[in-house]
């Protein structure tokens, strides 16, 4: 029997599913530095604020101040935030996280307890295939975190000469077949530039051998860690933010950061660890207290997710949590 009833109003789009990883060692990390009434945290990365939320409810005193420059990230923070009533502690800037200088500066904060970077991917870019950051999915080979950036992942496949293309590939997607690939990409291109993710990556599965395919996760899965790190210069904003968080933090403040491969996980490394070495000139007798260590590190190498957590959260398998504290202003 067909119905004569009123057909049912469309439902709206359900938020996204966040679940952020490593929350529970990030907060406990971070908490010393943050409990303090009228302390300052910010989440560089914020996403949608899974990290940021939890640290407001437990910390009642607590000012946020987070950066994004995902317009759609910031917008459903903003609403969660609100949903938890932590609006009037929270301070949201478009902004990329290198920008930290500027935005404390515009916001007279001359310094803060805490920093937070959760790098790569935020679930929502992941979860919403018209941003094209995912190979299982057919989308706009687009890939920026910004929508309003200068370069698409389209741009540089279709742009770059061989040889440079060749360069993204090997150096941010540690990826052996990158000349091969990069050689069908131009083949290919010439024939009818690429404009969409599925075409990639179909390209790039038959790049590879069929041997190398049959084990290491998806075939393209490289390919597209490469191209989105070229579209945001991932690596130039994290080589020129670390410096500049640390320099904001307070004595006894405290910089977490979450990493997602080996490449961010190096620079975090090299960077905190220079920050913790006593740097008093060879042959001194004692130790300058004006050349000592700047930070103490507060992780033993990257610590990883628990088992347990993996199982539930399978993106935290890849992830890394380094942090350390400011234990002296630099002379």
């Amino acid at each position: 029997m067909t119905s004569t009833g009123p057909a049912a109003a469309p439902q709206p789009p359900q938020p996204p599913v966040h679940v952020p990883v490593l929350l529970e060692r990030v907060t406990e990390l971070l908490a010393p530095a943050c409990a303090a009434p009228g302390a300052v945290l910010v989440d560089a990365t914020l996403g949608l604020a899974g990290h940021a939320l939890a640290m407001l409810d437990a910390h009642p005193g607590l000012r946020l101040i987070g950066l994004d420059r995902d317009p759609d990230a910031r917008a459903e923070a903003a609403r969660r935030i609100e949903a938890a009533g932590h609006t009037g502690r929270v301070t949201l800037v478009p902004a990329v996280f290198d920008e930290l200088p500027e935005v404390l500066d515009r916001l007279r904060v001359p310094e803060v307890q805490g920093v937070l970077f959760d790098l790569g991917v935020s679930s929502l870019q992941l979860d919403r295939p018209d941003r094209g950051f995912s190979y299982s999915t057919d989308a706009p080979l687009d890939m920026r975190m910004d929508p309003a950036g200068p370069r698409t992942a389209a741009d540089v496949v279709n742009t770059y000469p061989p040889k440079d293309l060749a360069r993204v590939l090997r150096v941010y997607g540690e990826e052996r077949f990158a000349s091969r690939i990069a050689a069908a990409i131009e083949r290919e291109r010439l024939r009818d530039p690429f404009t969409t993710t599925a075409r990639l990556a179909e390209l790039v599965r038959n790049a590879i051998p069929a041997a190398t395919r049959r084990t290491g996760g998806h075939p393209a899965k490289r390919t597209f860690q490469a191209l989105r790190i070229e579209v945001n210069d991932e690596l130039g904003v994290l080589e020129r933010a670390l410096p500049a968080a640390i320099e904001a933090l307070a004595v006894g403040g405290r910089i977490v950061v979450i990493t997602f491969h080996s490449l961010e996980d190096r620079i975090v490394k090299q960077t905190l660890a220079a920050e913790a070495l006593d740097r008093t000139p060879h042959g001194m007798p004692v130790p300058l207290p004006d050349h000592g260590p700047v930070l103490r590190l507060l992780t033993r190498g990257g610590e990883s997710a628990s088992d347990d957590e993996v199982a539930v959260n399978s993106r935290s398998a890849s992830a890394r949590v380094r942090a350390a504290e400011r234990i002296r202003r630099a002379a």
